[in-house]
């Protein structure tokens, strides 16, 4: 019998502070910039405050990329340009620097944390800081077995929320949250189309690295064959995760809860980290507060996911490579968002001279002095006449 409860990250997980958004917001009224001015920036900049119960924001000092990696199973049919078992070539190109997520990690400064769920290599051709958390080696081909077994499921699932305390207690205070996988676009489309109720074809895209349509339609192929087989375990979203998912999936799923539970903001990148966080959303309904999505990379399933958890994508620039790389680049607006949030001063108040109180006293006479002599003139003349007459 399994222990893991995942009604209780309903209790466990806390909506941001609204009370310090709102002083967020009554701050941003002072600044010297005027209000819509910045755009969304204001809006990232509130929620940032909200998420870490402080206003002004603080800056964010130690942001890390944490990548989930795994093979998967349906990779066997066709449906990425990469064959099948391939993902650990990427990972070993992001560890030595040479993929664009490891460019842009070393122009921004930021740490990359590559955590090995499922790839189909032996583990110890790996870093044994990447291996740690594996589950297995590779998964189940999703459109005729499940991915993983129960047990796994649930160990790759307690490995993601165990990376997440680990991040939390480390002090990262904003996490880029990416995957490293062959045939993940795939069983990512496979949950999005499940939780959201629709077909194959309107989930389907050509993955991180375009696939031409031969390769779409067997992709779309093996996606329907698996939604067939994920439906009737839609109420049980750990053995969802078994089913059609993946080691690498369910562990990001658990990451993202977990990082809620320890009020720890994330930037969502692709398709897969989307499908993950929809399972999330289902397991806890106000998980999807502590997440900002990091751009559109034009999968139809991750505009499905974002649209269903009412996430707006902070960039949209057509960036499909994966691994973090599109999410890493929203990194430095949302720093930017806190700087500003934080750093620009409050427009001063002004004060009213004596000369100006004067002359809007004088006004305001003006105002209400005039009519008042006008009423009186007309007013005062009959009864001096009456009075005359009367003497």
């Amino acid at each position: 019998m399994s222990s893991l409860h995942l009604d209780d990250f309903t209790d466990l997980i806390e909506r941001p502070d609204g009370g310090v958004r709102r002083d967020a917001e009554a701050r941003r009224e002072r600044l010297v910039v005027p209000p819509g001015a910045l755009g969304r920036l204001d809006h990232v900049g509130e929620w940032l405050a909200a998420a870490q119960g402080t206003v002004p924001v603080r800056p964010i000092q130690q942001p890390r990329v944490v990548l989930f990696a795994g093979d998967h199973g349906v990779a066997s049919l066709g449906v990425s340009r990469r064959p099948a078992g391939s993902a650990e070539q990427l990972v070993r190109a992001v560890l030595e620097g040479g993929r664009p997520v490891s460019v842009l990690a070393r122009r921004q400064g930021v740490p990359v944390r590559v955590v090995d769920m499922a790839l189909d290599c032996p583990a110890e051709s790996l870093p044994a800081d990447v291996v740690r958390h594996r589950v297995r080696r590779g998964s189940g081909r999703i459109d005729v077995e499940d991915a993983l077994t129960p047990e796994e499921a649930e160990a790759a699932f307690r490995a993601g929320m165990a990376v997440a305390d680990e991040e939390a207690d480390s002090g990262t205070d904003t996490v880029v949250l990416g995957d490293i996988s062959v045939g993940g676009t795939t069983a990512a489309a496979v949950l999005i189309a499940a939780l959201c109720g629709t077909d194959a074809s309107v989930v389907t895209g050509r993955g991180g690295e375009p696939i031409d349509d031969l390769a779409w339609m067997r992709k779309c192929a093996a996606i329907r064959d698996a939604l067939r087989r994920a439906r009737p375990v839609l109420g049980d979203q750990l053995r969802l995760l078994a089913t059609v998912g993946g080691a690498d999936l369910a562990a990001t799923t658990g990451f993202l809860l977990q990082c809620a539970v320890r009020k720890l903001p994330v930037i969502l990148d692709g398709v897969v980290s989307a499908a993950c966080a929809l399972v999330a959303q289902r397991v806890a309904f106000r998980a999807p507060d502590w997440w900002l999505a990091g751009h559109g990379s034009g999968e139809p399933g991750q505009a499905k996911a974002l649209d269903r958890m009412a996430l707006e994508p902070l960039l949209e620039h057509g960036v499909t490579v994966g691994e973090g790389a599109g999410a890493l680049l929203a990194l430095p607006l949302v720093q930017s968002a806190a700087a500003l949030a934080a750093e620009l001063p409050e427009a001063p108040v002004e004060e009213e001279t004596p000369e100006a109180a004067g002359e809007a006293a004088g006004d305001e006479g003006d105002r209400t002095v005039r009519p008042e002599a006008e009423t009186k003139t007309e007013t005062n003349t009959a009864p001096e006449a009456e009075t005359s007459g009367g003497h």
